[in-house]
């Protein structure tokens, strides 16, 4: 057994030569290394968030589970927040460091989602995320309407960010001040995309049944509610080349961006050699009242 000490915590690493990527070659200890690499530009998305974790205990190939409460075994230092679901409530783990991202990483999870808000107000929300679900592989389309998500976004006073899902989509996120109530932002991302639908219906669709979709990307808003998540930024995916859920500037969003551009051995690099492009988000956030009115009043 190895260990990693990291903000002052010593983490016992277990089975560290486990492959998790069979088709890739990758350990457990790449991926423990991965998030310690990336845990300064991570830790800032992953603060105060409720974590669900993705766990591969016998890699990706195999049996997966998802986990939202914390295991009775995990160290005292790890933080909590209690959370009320129907019927009672869950323990989840809040990432506050590094380690704790580690030790994780080293229970084999894989992928982290997280809530829309954080542990200091968690019925209000400080993101809107409309996900660009494609119906094929053209992911010309989801550039494409990524860049027109984004316009909308910006017509109704929010500032739009983008990142890859490390699946086939993109999600575009907008930050917000914390004023709203689920229910609002719920109501935002839904006129927007209710909007973007409108202008290419074609293309774009906001049915929920895939059987009705027609072949055409689905607009997604179904993350901005109490208790659902999405794919943290920097998350490993369980996939084929260890794709990363990649934050990016708008100017990458072009003909040489693929669904897999980023994965766990390039985003380092790319990270040593340029600060995230996510690192001041938080500083654009807007009220999402203001969006909520100009759309009711279309």
């Amino acid at each position: 057994m190895g260990e990693i000490t990291l903000d002052g915590r010593a983490v016992t690493l277990s089975n560290e030569d486990k492959i998790l990527f069979p088709d890739d070659t990758v350990t457990k200890l790449d991926l423990i290394r991965y998030y310690e690499q990336v845990a300064p530009a991570m830790l800032p998305h992953l603060a105060g968030r409720p974590l669900t974790m993705e766990r591969f205990p016998d890699g990706i190939n195999a049996q997966r589970f998802y986990q939202k409460s914390a295991s009775k075994h995990f160290p005292n230092w790890i933080r909590r927040v209690r959370l009320s679901k129907h019927g009672g409530t869950v323990d989840h783990v809040v990432v506050a460091d590094a380690a704790t991202l580690v030790y994780l990483a080293n229970q084999a999870a894989v992928t982290f989602h997280t809530g829309l808000s954080r542990d200091d107000d968690i019925t209000c929300p400080d993101q809107l995320i409309i996900d660009l679900d494609p119906a094929n592989e053209d992911f010309g389309l989801v550039r494409k309407t990524a860049i027109d998500t984004a316009r909308l976004m910006r017509a109704l006073d929010l500032v739009p960010f983008v990142k890859t899902t490390g699946s086939r989509g993109l999600h575009v996120v907008a930050p917000l001040d914390g004023s709203a109530r689920f229910e609002d932002t719920r109501e935002v991302a839904d006129r927007l995309a209710a909007t973007l639908a409108a202008e290419h219906p074609d293309d774009l669709t906001t049915e929920v049944r895939k059987n009705k979709r027609e072949g055409r990307l689905f607009l997604d808003t179904g993350r901005n509610a109490y208790g659902q998540h999405a794919v943290a930024a920097y998350s490993v995916r369980a996939r084929p080349g260890v794709p990363v859920s990649a934050p990016l500037e708008w100017n990458e969003v072009d003909a040489r961006l693929t669904p897999t551009r980023w994965n766990l051995r390039n985003v380092p690099r790319r990270l040593a050699q340029r600060p995230c492009p996510w690192r001041d988000m938080y500083a654009s956030a807007r009220p999402a009242a203001t969006a909520l009115e100009r759309l009711r009043s279309a």
